[in-house]
């Protein structure tokens, strides 16, 4: 561990949970089609639209990609008979609340298909679809939570964490919304919400970066301790094996890789997704390749971003070793 600890360029981070990170991706990109989804058939449905199969292939692509991110996070729980006890403390916890609100979203999208499908009042029908874009934004708020709350770690507790969170959620579905409602509506407004998305994104995430590089507040140990007027030094390491701590909170990355990293998430979230952007703006005959391509880049540049988020931060408990 010493060792690691004085490997040029590197210093003590948290270490990527792979199943943390498809969960927040998957799910993210499902509640952002959700979200979509809801707001177009309660706001903008042409009586059209419920004729077809494209909005409820849409609903259910959606459930199948919040379903597959929420059971990968279950890989990551040290007992996962016991999850269901989460539920119960959504008074206080973000994690419960995005559970709660999570299986919200599920009976909120039913309610979507019944009023759709049963001949209900057109109001009806809206009302459920705006309860499902409510539902799914607060879910995402929810889910970036969980984070922003933990003062522990200040890369996470960091202003710009929710907004984040709510962009790649609301662009990946963004992008993915023509392919189910109709590539009419990729020239019209939801373009140029896209490219203000992707924009908008990537200031965040550049501003953060910088926080980030600047160096975010880190209490000193002996701020951890109680003590903020005292020098407090390590005269000795709590362990001589490894354990949860050093592999869940002390991971090393060099400072060259997170460069690299940031370059080509910027690429994928951004860039290449504006470049195609522009390519169906200009021939449209390219738009339903060019939408889902772009969604499935921001998807990868998601993963590579939320890998980021993970190993560049630095948990206070890292003071001690």
């Amino acid at each position: 561990m010493r060792d690691a600890l004085r490997r040029p360029g590197g210093v003590q981070r948290m270490n990527p949970a792979f199943s943390v990170i498809v969960f927040t991706t998957l799910s993210g990109a499902g509640l952002g089609l959700w979200c979509w989804l809801g707001l177009r058939i309660a706001f903008g449905g042409p009586p059209g639209l419920y004729e077809g199969i494209g909005w409820a292939i849409g609903l259910l692509l959606a459930a199948g990609l919040v379903a597959a991110g929420l059971a990968s996070s279950f890989l990551h729980l040290g007992k996962p008979a016991r999850a269901w006890r989460a539920f119960s403390q959504w008074r206080t916890s973000w994690l419960s609340r995005e559970g709660v609100l999570a299986v919200a979203c599920f009976l909120a999208m039913g309610a979507v298909f019944l009023a759709g499908r049963s001949g209900m009042p057109p109001l009806a029908l809206r009302l459920a679809a705006a309860l499902l874009a409510l539902l799914a934004l607060a879910t995402v708020y929810s889910t970036a939570m969980i984070y922003a709350s933990l003062r522990p770690i200040p890369a996470w507790s960091h202003r710009l964490v929710v907004p984040a969170y709510l962009g790649f959620a609301l662009l990946q579905g963004a992008l993915l919304l023509p392919t189910f409602t109709g590539s009419a509506l990729a020239s019209g407004g939801l373009w140029w919400a896209c490219v203000a998305l992707a924009a908008a994104l990537l200031a965040v995430k550049w501003r953060y970066w910088r926080d980030l590089d600047r160096g975010l507040a880190m209490p000193s140990r002996g701020a951890a301790l109680g003590l903020p007027q005292r020098q407090a030094a390590v005269f000795e390491r709590p362990h001589t094996e490894a354990n949860f701590v050093t592999r869940e909170m002390a991971f090393v990355v060099a400072r060259r890789h997170a460069r690299l990293l940031r370059g080509v998430a910027v690429a994928l979230f951004a860039l290449l997704p504006l470049a195609l952007l522009v390519i169906a703006g200009i021939h449209a005959a390219s738009a339903p390749w060019a939408w889902p391509l772009a969604a499935a880049i921001v998807l990868l540049g998601a993963v590579v971003e939320r890998w980021l988020f993970f190993a560049e931060a630095r948990h206070v408990v890292t003071l001690y070793y």
